[in-house]
């Protein structure tokens, strides 16, 4: 997968059950648009989405589950459960919470690494990290790439922002690991995504931007109603 979409375009497709657009049958329409605008992947949540996404376009699919746990706040593929939904599902790729967060059951992150390199060795991993520190420990960890989606996200980074003073933070892992990276979160505009590349980012997912249609409307609405 990482071949595929190396300088290319990734689409979150995604809706929370609270949200309008929550529906499998309508992501895998998102996929459709998606990919007849040009994007080289699709990033996708739960199960029933990424099997209803893969019968209607042949892009890679990065797969997650978001589950909530109350012994955690990890809630992106947070256990072996999740990880065996996603083997199920047929995404080439899974993504993972690989933050230093405790996860639910004082489960390692080592132990779900290894549990995906036994259950399925050709799948590839993506470390979902926050921190600097993320990033150094998932390479070690033995991920294939890293993505910035939780910077700003967790109580140790809660209102950063990955495009803040021009990238920083993007800036920064890519200079400590080896590994490849992809830039995701708040990449909002066409300008945003190609400062991502040119910085030398392996590909950008955007989501909101894309496959949010109330989000979008909001920025509208609010830019006059202030």
């Amino acid at each position: 997968m990482l071949n595929e979409v190396k300088g290319g375009l990734i689409v979150s497709c995604q809706a929370l059950p609270n949200e309008p657009l929550h529906s499998s049958f309508i992501m895998s329409k998102m996929a459709l648009a998606a990919k007849q605008g040009g994007a080289k992947g699709i990033r996708a949540n739960s199960e029933v989405d990424i099997i209803a996404i893969k019968k209607e376009v042949d892009l890679p699919v990065i797969g997650i589950v978001k589950r909530d746990y109350d012994d955690s706040s990890v809630f992106i593929t947070a256990t072996c459960k999740e990880i065996d939904e996603l083997l199920a599902s047929g995404c080439e790729m899974i993504a993972m919470d690989a933050t230093h967060r405790t996860r639910p059951e004082n489960l390692l992150l080592s132990d779900l690494v290894n549990y995906v390199r036994e259950k399925n060795p050709s799948i590839q991993l993506m470390a979902d990290i926050a921190t600097l520190e993320d990033a150094i420990q998932s390479e070690k960890l033995g991920f294939d790439c890293i993505s910035t989606t939780l910077h700003g996200y967790t109580e140790e980074t809660s209102g950063e922002k990955l495009y803040h003073d021009d990238f920083e933070f993007l800036k920064q892992v890519l200079q400590h690991v080896n590994i490849p990276v992809i830039a995701e979160g708040n990449v909002m505009t066409p300008d945003m995504y190609k400062r991502c590349m040119e910085l030398g980012a392996h590909s950008s997912v955007v989501g909101g931007a894309i496959t949010r249609p109330k989000d979008i409307t909001q920025l509208f609405v609010n830019q006059v109603q202030g």
